[in-house]
């Protein structure tokens, strides 16, 4: 079956042009791969973005990381900051799964530097969650190594959304949340540059949810809001704005790691737009990354290489880049909720679609 995206429904978030595909995989060479496992009480994934084709270990990109709200576990996002530096593809799963996930990229990177005849003393796995617990039995931890080859493995730039990768078991708003993306197209100078954005959402009361500027989510609970007492269909909605949202920034546009992290600070302004206020129990956390401005390390560069040449935009040019951060944002967590299936959680409540809810007029059903 076809999924469902939210300009189907006639909802075009922005005004700047999108890419091709309208997604992150828009930026030439970013690759995206999911693992989804849905066994018994098991609904759950894996996903990873390959920033390019090649060792990113050996030819490091310039990246950013910002944390709007640290409800989150995390790993390697702090020498990132540090070093405006990313050495190993970002992977994205569930809270309880980040060590084993972290382990099975170390273990990709190892095997790729060991292909390359380099040897890898030292490597920051970049691995992001959300807790998928109120649908997956989390405490399980199903995704290892195995999965997360497979995720490699699967890698492409016709991704798919939705409940599936390491967005399977995610709630967005009370309704099904998962994995989504956007694309942006701007121009500085004669050229012109991408920004693409991926999404874990798993944030969100069902209250606030805004879609083009609508309040939805008030719609929905006058609509629906009794199923809730009901003991058949038990439908499920989200008081509190809390469970956190992963966010992914690529782009080809040649920025400094400062510039970039002033960039993907606007996603939170994406956030905004969809109707969260960044709760106490949310983490919202937003990794970027440029493939123009390589960073390659010392065997690869010459000897006597002591100064580091690079290219990066004016500041006069780089609201351009805010906007298309902020509306790429915006319509990849609805795209992550368009995308997304029915489902029901462990306690048997049935958490519904964006699309179940959303006619071709985008009114409500």
């Amino acid at each position: 079956m076809t999924q469902k995206r939210i300009r189907d429904y006639g909802i075009m978030p922005g005004r700047i042009k999108t890419g091709k595909r309208n997604k992150i995989t828009d930026v030439p060479g970013v690759r995206v791969g999911h693992c989804t496992v849905k066994e018994g009480e098991i609904h759950t994934g894996v996903t990873v973005i390959l920033p390019g084709p090649d060792n990113a270990f050996l030819n490091p990109y310039t990246a950013a990381a910002y944390v709007h709200n640290g409800f989150g576990k995390s790993c390697g996002l702090i020498q990132i900051q540090e070093l405006g530096t990313l050495e190993t593809p970002i992977a994205l799963t569930n809270t309880l799964n980040v060590g084993k996930v972290w382990d099975a990229v170390a273990e990709y990177v190892l095997r790729q530097c060991e292909n390359d005849g380099a040897e890898a003393l030292s490597i920051n796995p970049v691995v992001g969650e959300c807790n998928d617990s109120r649908i997956n039995r989390i405490s399980l931890r199903a995704i290892g190594a195995g999965q997360v080859k497979k995720a490699f493995d699967a890698a492409g730039e016709d991704t798919e959304e939705g409940d599936v990768g390491a967005g399977a078991g995610t709630i967005c708003y009370g309704l099904k949340g998962g994995i989504g993306t956007s694309s942006r197209v701007i121009k500085v100078g004669e050229k012109e540059y991408t920004i693409g954005v991926l999404v874990q959402s798993n944030f969100g009361a069902t209250e606030d949810l805004m879609v083009d500027g609508r309040p939805l989510g008030r719609e929905i609970l006058e609509k629906y809001g009794n199923e809730a007492e009901d003991p058949v269909k038990k439908t499920a909605f989200s008081e509190q704005d809390k469970g956190s949202i992963m966010s992914i920034l690529a782009t080809d546009l040649p920025v400094t790691d400062r510039q970039l992290t002033r960039i993907i600070r606007r996603l939170g302004v994406g956030i905004a737009r969809t109707g969260a206020y960044t709760g106490h129990g949310s983490g919202e956390v937003m990794i970027g990354f440029t493939t123009a401005n390589r960073v390659p390390t010392k065997g690869l560069r010459r000897e006597e290489e002591e100064l580091r040449t690079l290219t990066a935009i004016p500041e006069e040019t780089i609201n351009r880049a805010f906007l298309a951060a902020a509306e790429a944002e915006e319509e990849a967590i609805l795209n992550s909720m368009a995308a997304a299936g029915e489902t029901r959680g462990l306690k048997g409540e049935y958490y519904r679609s964006l699309s179940d809810i959303l006619s071709q007029e985008g009114e409500i059903h």
